[in-house]
């Protein structure tokens, strides 16, 4: 997967937008995997899926997607924003899912657009993900808006093995999360936290208050540099929680 990632930075033609056929694919849940990813990311071990968990199902979808006639190269995107709409609880079945990218347009440091996954169950939507990626380069002027801080809730000791961990049970293993040697390629001093970890993390802090189906969005501020300690916090809203770390995310669920 990653070599085809480094592929696309090869000199070649480039479509001139984004690709108009989703791509399909369906995933059976494996109860190890799903263990193994509620230990990394903090949820309770039962047979409900976190809310991120089919994120990781949907990835080497979008990886395929975002390497085949793409109009970038990956290697460079920034995930900048996350939405999740959880339609109801979901166990061991099996998702379908399909995987699109829509919705070209321009950002004050150059271009974004969304990769959107829906998964289904009986053809009925059961969630839905909307990965938000920014491409650098010229963009335009305009203000960018900034969430208000909300209460205080918890502080977390982040190891530098949550690269690792993670990588291990979600697939992305890019090396800005697992090596110092990889980070520095991209101007970072140590490797970061993956930004999908850091979601989980939240939600499974909030995991005992939320509701069967509910949508979560995110801002993705800036990377957590591991080893770190953070302050989580959230605060109740109508409908709702807002939720943060520190200066690195800001977020949001309410009730579907």
């Amino acid at each position: 997967m990653f070599v085809r990632a480094a592929l696309t930075l090869l000199p070649r033609r480039r479509s001139s937008g984004l690709p108009s056929e989703p791509l399909t694919a369906s995933v059976a849940v494996d109860r190890d995997h799903l263990a193994a990813y509620d230990r990394v990311c903090g949820f309770p071990l039962t047979d409900r899926l976190p809310g991120t968990y089919p994120h990781v199902l949907a990835f080497p979808s979008a990886m395929r997607l975002m390497t085949t006639d793409f109009p970038f190269p990956v290697v460079g995107l920034v995930h900048v924003a996350n939405r999740i709409t959880v339609h109801r609880s979901l166990s061991f079945e099996d998702l379908h899912f399909s995987v699109r990218a829509e919705n070209l347009r321009p950002h004050h440091r150059g271009q974004q657009f969304d990769v959107v996954a829906l998964a289904t169950v009986d053809d009925r939507p059961v969630w839905t993900g909307v990965s938000t990626y920014l491409r650098l380069g010229s963009g335009v002027s305009g203000k960018r808006e900034r969430a208000a801080p909300p209460l205080f809730a918890a502080s977390w000791r982040v190891p530098s093995r949550v690269g690792t961990d993670y990588a291990a049970v979600s697939g992305d293993r890019n090396p800005i999360h697992t090596s110092r040697l990889g980070a520095r390629l991209f101007g970072f001093p140590r490797p970061i936290a993956h930004g999908m970890w850091t979601v989980a993390r939240c939600l499974a802090a909030l995991d005992p208050r939320l509701p069967d189906a509910y949508v979560v969005e995110v801002d993705f501020k800036r990377p957590i540099l591991l080893p770190a300690r953070v302050d989580f916090s959230a605060a109740e809203v109508d409908g709702g929680w807002d939720f943060g770390v520190d200066s690195h995310l800001a977020g949001r669920v309410r009730s579907l």
